[in-house]
């Protein structure tokens, strides 16, 4: 949940390449936008697919709630091909793949405290997860070796999973939305910009993963995934962000939802 105060000015601010998630707005106003482009109103509920890009987007205020669905929860809520909301994002209707989590939105009400919120939320999901995702086992392995930092090349990706390579990008594209080759190089460049966001006081190269050459490299994919370079980044406001970095690994031991291993969730 992420509060912005009555009377607070309009927030604004980007989040980095995430897998898909489900945002809900409560008394509020937000708009977004992966990769570059203008901002969109995506109230009062929306869903966003894997994505590869920094999100960009405005928080007026009021009270919203984020639900993260790794890899086995997009398998399991949703059920299409990730591939085909990859850096997309859409208001949930009652024709979209997302309509059964719309009734979410019922469950905060006036008068309910945040334990109860999330209670009703809790036993919605918990309810869904009756209909079991296709190849579940494979994608748990695929995804606990794409969080492996040893793991640097599409072969090693396989090997750990038990597929081949061509099994492995059909079913990167499906369960994660992008190929073997995209989810490392993203993993990578997140583990180093998560390193940063950790202690802000480091240098940028003090943060850089073993896998980059050198720091142009590691500007290079700063770009790619971010939209901006790293100086720049630094020098801008981030008040989400920090708090939820702040917040995630207090709670989950985490600072980011992309280096979440799905056996730690549960």
């Amino acid at each position: 949940m992420t509060l912005v105060d009555p009377g607070t000015p309009t927030v604004f601010d980007q989040v980095y390449p995430e897998w898909p998630n489900v945002r809900m707005t409560v008394d509020g106003d937000m708009a977004a936008c992966t990769g570059p482009g203008p901002l969109e109103g995506c109230n009062p509920i929306c869903a966003i697919g894997p994505t590869s890009q920094a999100t960009h987007f405005s928080l007026g205020p009021g009270r919203y709630w984020t639900i993260s669905l790794l890899p086995l929860g997009w398998a399991r809520f949703v059920g299409i091909r990730a591939c085909e909301y990859a850096d997309r994002w859409e208001v949930i209707g009652q024709d979209s793949p997302f309509a059964d989590l719309a009734p979410l939105l019922a469950c905060d009400q006036p008068g309910k405290n945040f334990s109860e919120v999330t209670a009703g939320i809790d036993a919605h999901l918990a309810a869904m997860l009756e209909n079991p995702g296709r190849r579940e086992d494979t994608i748990f392995d695929a995804h606990c070796a794409l969080l492996d930092p040893e793991v640097t090349s599409v072969t090693a990706l396989a090997e750990r999973t038990g597929i081949g390579v061509r099994a492995l990008e059909r079913l990167s594209l499906s369960a994660f939305g992008f190929t073997p080759r995209l989810l490392l190089r993203r993993q990578r460049f997140l583990r180093s910009l998560a390193q940063y966001m950790l202690d802000p006081s480091l240098s940028w190269i003090n943060t850089l993963d073993h896998q980059y050459v050198d720091q142009a490299h590691f500007i290079r994919d700063f770009r790619r995934f971010m939209n901006t370079t790293p100086g720049a980044f630094a020098a801008e406001p981030h008040p989400v962000l920090w708090a939820a970095v702040q917040a995630r690994t207090t709670i989950a031991g985490k600072p980011m939802q992309v280096l979440q291993r799905p056996s730690e969730v549960g």
